[in-house]
């Protein structure tokens, strides 16, 4: 059952069994958790006493040992050495790239025409990572980027199951074709460390600050398979769940025309027609609130396993060595306990009056502890960012008869991609603006 619809069953499971579920996954012990003091006990309160779970412990064959999959000191060694490109300073950088991409890509659009949204987020949020983060221009490589991503994600199914450590080094198909597109993704970052490390610049990028890496003590750079580690990660990471978002987001406003003439004005009160840029994070209030809540909905990490180190007790229940502790901001962030009408989409649930009234894992799309995502900022602004640039021309509507369902792999997909019509709205002097070269409103 859990193979087959591991949403439905997980949400049916806290509806009928409550706030902590007890299930097998083969030889598994597994418990579901629902509520937020119990999430936040495991992710935060008691994080010492846990590990990754199987899924990203298996997913070191593609990822290695980057901040995704590392445990312990090696982990908070890596974070602190990544950190620094996700302060303020470089995000104003990101910014005005994101923007300019995501122009880029709305002028690429003619009115009338049907896209597939899905892809159009991807090719997006890749040059938006390589060009941020690696200062490297991929959107060409995006079509079989995209792929060899597709391939890998789908390889995951195979390497949950048990005794997949023995599977994968057979001659199936399966493994030849995850194979071939790990290598098609090393391809491109070792290319792009290759090139990085032969010119010895700062381009005050992530790639940069991976490659100047240094402990405190001066000591400790980090070697090609290390840096290779990290990037592939935030690479993978960094444009597949803000695409989904996106995707998601895109649809939502698609069914609700209201919610969506409220991000318009916002967005032509805000920016008059100029480019969004870092300095109208603030005032793209609306637009925050319309990504916080698609979100919520449909988090791109629909969700987040723990395995017990040590035995421990939780809510009266006593939890053994081994277990699987499964927390799903998909299931939580739908419990009608925190969001009345739970499968209603509504960005008012985001006033800051709302949101401070509801405990904190009631709503965790990144993650929590200290395996927060480390870009949940970068992916904030990118996500307000781009809603603002395209909104500002366009107004997307689901292809009637279209079907829509997610479909959970690591990341939340959609199962058929997201065909959409592409409508042109009117703006005020946005065409104006573009011709007389305006660029981001920063300091």
């Amino acid at each position: 059952m859990f193979r087959r619809d591991p949403l439905g069953f997980l949400r049916r499971m806290a509806q009928d069994y409550g706030d902590i579920a007890y299930f097998r996954l083969g030889p598994q012990h597994a418990y579901l958790l629902n509520h937020p003091d119990f999430i936040r006990d495991v992710l935060v309160t008691r994080q010492s006493n846990f590990t990754k779970s199987r899924a990203l412990q298996r997913a070191r064959v593609l990822l290695g040992e980057g901040l995704l999959t590392s445990e312990g000191e090696f982990h908070l060694r890596q974070r602190r050495l990544v950190q620094p490109a996700f302060h303020r300073p470089r995000l104003i950088g990101y910014a005005r790239a994101m923007s300019e991409i995501a122009i880029r890509t709305r002028e690429r659009w003619r009115g009338g025409e049907t896209l597939d949204v899905a892809h159009e987020m991807m090719r997006l949020t890749l040059a938006v990572v390589g060009k941020t983060l690696f200062s490297a221009d991929v959107e060409a490589e995006a079509g079989e980027i995209g792929e060899a991503l597709t391939s890998v994600l789908h390889m995951f199914n195979l390497l949950m199951m048990p005794f997949s450590e023995y599977l994968e080094k057979l001659p199936l198909p399966s493994v030849r074709r995850f194979e071939k597109a790990r290598g098609r993704l090393d391809r491109t970052i070792y290319g792009i460390i290759e090139e990085r490390r032969a010119s010895g610049e700062d381009r005050g990028d992530l790639l940069s600050m991976l490659l100047m890496a240094r402990d405190e003590d001066g000591s400790g750079g980090m070697t090609d398979r290390q840096v290779r580690d990290e990037a592939l990660t935030l690479f993978l990471a960094g444009h597949e769940t803000t695409a989904n978002a996106l995707t998601w987001t895109w649809y939502l406003l698609s069914g609700h025309p209201e919610c969506e003439r409220k991000l318009h004005e916002e967005v032509d009160r805000v920016l008059s027609g100029r480019a969004p840029g870092f300095d109208d994070l603030p005032e793209l209030r609306y637009t925050e609130m319309v990504f916080a809540e698609a979100m919520r909905l449909y988090p791109p990490a629909w969700a987040i396993g723990r395995k017990a180190i040590e035995p421990f007790e939780m809510g009266g229940y006593k939890i053994p060595k081994g277990a699987i502790l499964i927390s799903s901001p998909y299931v939580t962030q739908r419990d009608a306990r925190f969001f009345p009408e739970p499968d209603r989409f509504d960005p008012e649930r985001w006033t800051p009056e709302a949101r401070d009234s509801r405990p904190k894992f009631s709503y965790y799309p990144f993650g929590g502890g200290a395996r927060l995502c480390i870009g949940e900022r970068f992916a904030w602004m990118e996500g307000v960012l781009v809603l603002a640039a395209i909104a500002q021309k366009w107004r997307l509507r689901l292809v009637p008869g279209h079907p829509v369902a997610p479909l959970p792999l690591i990341t939340l997909r959609t199962k058929y991609g997201m065909q959409m019509t592409v409508e042109e709205r009117s703006q005020r002097g946005c065409e104006a603006a573009l011709d007389r070269g305006e660029g981001t409103k920063s300091k």
